[in-house]
């Protein structure tokens, strides 16, 4: 009786991690979904070298802020490793949001730049807000970010910058922030 417990737990363990795999990948392929239909992000997946996607990224603060995420990356559409994102800001901010955001990298140089080790945004890269609202526009790398009209019809006007464009999608939260940081990024080879 005891090794039919036992392997009736093993079963149960082994079913609850593969069904809690398939959900990651379908939250990962939901992303990314996201973004192909979202207007000009979309054009995106066709013209880069590769991509990261972060499907959640939660961010908070008083006054002192944070956020944090985890990623996959993709070359030529294969998925080929993990990335994780970290931001730590200072500066005038209150509240707590979640958002997605995107990386595409227009070439080789850039894909290496960013799967190099550690990858920091500067101060001056921006990112182009998918949103419902202009209000809700999010300053995700240090700089202010463009809005469009909604996450299925957005028309966002995104470009590459020093190899990188970037796009988020607002997923909830209220924060009201005037922040000076960047994202920093660690990239772990399947």
């Amino acid at each position: 009786m005891k090794a039919y417990r036992h392997f009736s737990t093993y079963i149960i363990c082994l079913l609850l991690a593969l069904s809690f795999g398939s959900a990651m990948a379908d939250e990962y392929s939901d992303t990314i979904s996201l973004f192909k239909n979202a207007g000009k992000s979309g054009t995106f997946f066709d013209n880069s070298y590769g991509y990261a996607v972060f499907p959640t990224i939660g961010k908070g603060g008083i006054g002192i802020g944070g956020a944090h995420g985890k990623g996959r990356v993709y070359a030529a559409g294969e998925y080929v490793g993990d990335t994780s994102l970290t931001q730590l800001t200072i500066g005038f901010q209150l509240g707590g949001e979640a958002f997605s955001e995107i990386i595409f990298f227009e070439d080789k140089r850039a894909f290496e730049e960013f799967t190099g080790g550690n990858f920091e945004f500067s101060a001056d890269a921006s990112a182009v807000a998918i949103t419902a609202s202009a209000n809700a526009a999010a300053t995700t790398t240090g700089s202010s970010a463009g809005a469009s009209g909604g996450k299925k019809d957005a028309t966002t006007a995104g470009s590459y910058h020093k190899g990188m464009a970037t796009f988020t999608i607002a997923k909830g939260g209220l924060m009201y922030q005037a922040t000076v940081g960047g994202q920093k990024f660690s990239y772990t080879a399947k």
